[in-house]
């Protein structure tokens, strides 16, 4: 490979600046290990985002640029931290805060139809069954083109629970199109892109066939975690495993923060970015409540809708015992 020398020399350079300084490291050579390397590896995400960022600025944009450095400079010594700072004094700096709507719009697109009794659906999934705004919505809309008549749906992939549509008369308006699967009281744990796909093929395999979204949460609430079986509790997860579920809840609170501002982290994401252990050891029972949680208040909601009011207690034994009996004395009649 021509690049093979380049990338090792990269390689070696990031392996004695930033890899030999992690705790955990293993090295080269096992003499230089420690006692137990993987329990000092106790990293969290946020942590280790920090760690990056000190390397990068403090460490790897310090060195000299040497025989890159810029023509305006003969015989100077330069690196990229002293190219930003002459042309930060140079051309100045302004800090630009993002909009709110700068969220919705950077998200996926999709041009769909409304539906006038499932609403919408994305991925396999109806959203706004349940939103009064969406009524305004069911015609087609002034759109031309390649996607004539359709409405622009944005969904984040990192979190399926709902989508968004930007009101046409003020396009700083978005509305929040829940998942008709969602029960009106409490909150599932977020689900990404990727769990939607498994829970609409674990549908099929079941030979289900809803005719809503509502006969898809008991699947999906057995998939996040409420009713997992003691094979897939996290003392007996693989690696492979753990990673998956850390992702999948670092994805969902990124999507919160991103859309409600980083004061809307979880009190588990706060306790992780603490550095209190493995996140996916904190996140569980977390997820395992809210799933329990959602589970119990369908239950209830479905108990409540077939049986409106509260049923008369039946008579006691007594009482049935004294009305059938043939011995019993008749009460006396009224003149």
């Amino acid at each position: 490979m021509r690049g093979k020398a380049a990338c090792e020399r990269a390689f070696g350079s990031l392996r004695t600046l930033l890899f030999a300084k992690l705790p955990g490291y293993t090295g080269v050579d096992v003499a230089d290990r420690g006692t137990d390397p993987e329990a000092d590896a106790t990293l969290t995400m946020s942590q280790m985002d920090r760690l990056i960022a000190d390397f990068a600025v403090r460490i790897w944009q310090v060195r000299s640029l040497g025989e890159h450095a810029p023509a305006w400079g003969p015989g100077e010594e330069h690196s990229p931290n002293t190219l930003l700072a002459a042309a930060m004094e140079q051309g100045g700096f302004r800090l630009q805060v993002p909009r709110p709507e700068l969220y919705y719009e950077l998200l996926p697109a999709h041009h769909v139809k409304v539906h006038p009794g499932r609403g919408v659906k994305i991925g396999g999934l109806w959203y706004g069954k349940a939103c009064p705004e969406l009524r305004g919505f069911q015609g087609p809309s002034g759109r031309g083109g390649k996607h004539k008549g359709k409405w622009v749906i944005r969904a984040d992939r990192r979190d399926r629970r709902q989508v968004f549509l930007q009101d046409p008369g003020d396009p700083s308006r978005w509305h929040v199109l829940r998942w008709n699967g969602l029960p009106p009281e409490g909150e599932v744990p977020a689900f990404t892109d990727k769990t939607a796909e498994e829970l609409l093929a674990a549908a099929r395999e079941h030979g289900l066939s809803p005719q809503s979204d509502d006969d898809l949460l008991p699947v999906l609430l057995q998939m996040l975690g409420g009713a997992a079986p003691a094979g897939q509790w996290v003392t007996q997860m693989d690696k492979k495993e753990k990673k998956s579920r850390a992702r999948q809840a670092a994805q969902g609170d990124q999507a919160t923060a991103d859309r409600n501002g980083p004061a809307a982290t979880t009190a588990a994401g706060r306790a992780a970015e603490g550095g209190t252990g493995n996140v996916v050891l904190l996140r569980w029972p977390e997820q395992a409540a809210q799933a329990g949680n959602a589970v119990d208040a369908e239950r209830r909601r479905r108990r409540e809708a077939a049986v409106p009011r509260r049923p008369a207690p039946p008579p006691t034994l007594g009482d049935r015992l004294r009305a059938t009996s043939m011995l019993s004395i008749p009460a006396e009649e009224d003149e």
